[in-house]
């Protein structure tokens, strides 16, 4: 079973591609990124309530 700062690290790096591929397909496909922001919003509560400080790493902010 996975330790908690294993799913904290794998859940951070899932925010971060997430938010790369966002930015990069926002434009192009914008029902793409509408689905992909449910999923943003998913992680951000999860890692938050988890005692995550997004500040840093939250490039979408929203």
């Amino acid at each position: 079973m996975p330790s908690g700062a294993d799913i904290i690290k794998d859940y951070v790096s899932e925010f971060s591609r997430l938010q790369n591929w966002m930015i990069a397909i926002k434009e192009v496909a914008p029902g793409t990124y509408d689905s992909m922001h449910d999923r943003y919003l998913e992680l951000k509560v999860t890692l938050t309530s988890l005692g995550v400080n997004l500040t840093e790493i939250d490039k979408i902010k929203g």
